[in-house]
């Protein structure tokens, strides 16, 4: 990964623009390259900074400087804490959910409404194979757990829909699985519409994460934007 990735620079915090299939830390499947390892080679105070993380394997791993993530496949603005100091006042916000997450996203299907709000619980999905899924449908089980999306649509084609969606809620997958409840997944999502073709010129998943706003270690309000890669172009051009 590239040093132009960096986006937002300072003592205790760092912003990148991270680049779509990229895995934030190992995950005990895969033995790639992940962004951990360009945080341990780039910013080495980062180590020993935040907390560990239990892997369903059981193997415990560390994620120096890792406040929130990004599926794999999600492209966008991400936060890097290098201090101890920045990494709690960066979990509390997010616990707190006074940070402010800006997402754009093409979806399948022309969404009728300009703006909108999906509220629905979200659990785990019914499948006994493959990855762990979730799910914001009626046969999702297990502990169910309050989540809030609202979007707004920014531009229409014939069959499919350019948004951006702003989570209130922080669960995994929560835009995603929000997104296909209403009818409207995610062009490409390979796992919450595996049988649906890619369109608009999209190998991955067509979510990006646009912007992010809190406040750095001082109290001033910061707002980070990462810039559309060149498939959210291209797409856009298509749709039109």
């Amino acid at each position: 990964m590239q040093d132009s990735v960096i986006i937002y620079e300072s003592d205790s915090i760092i912003a990148i623009n991270k680049p779509a299939g990229l895995l934030i830390h190992e995950d005990g499947r895969n033995d790639v390259p992940t962004l951990v390892d360009w945080i341990r080679a780039r910013y080495p105070e980062c180590v020993g900074v935040g907390e560990p993380m239990r892997l369903q394997n059981g193997t415990e791993i560390d994620r120096p400087g890792i406040v929130h993530r990004l599926d794999t496949d999600t492209s966008g603005v991400l936060l890097i804490a290098r201090t101890a100091e920045a990494h709690a006042h960066l979990k509390a916000q997010f616990m707190e959910r006074s940070i402010q997450k800006s997402y754009r996203a093409f979806v399948y299907g022309v969404i009728k409404h300009d703006t909108g709000s999906i509220d629905r619980l979200i659990g785990r999905a019914s499948t006994k194979n493959g990855p762990p899924r979730w799910s914001a449908e009626r046969t999702a089980k297990g502990t169910l757990r309050e989540a809030v999306t609202e979007y707004r649509v920014l531009a229409r084609g014939a069959s499919h829909t350019y948004v951006e969606a702003l989570p209130k809620t922080g669960r995994t997958h929560q835009i995603r699985v929000h997104l296909k409840a209403i009818q409207h997944p995610i062009v490409c999502d390979k796992l919450y519409a595996p049988n649906r073709v890619c369109a608009l010129g999209f190998s991955r998943l067509a979510l990006h994460a646009h912007s992010i706003v809190f406040r750095d270690l001082e109290g001033a309000l910061l707002t980070i934007e990462a810039p559309l890669p060149e498939d959210f172009e291209r797409a856009r051009g298509l749709l039109r």
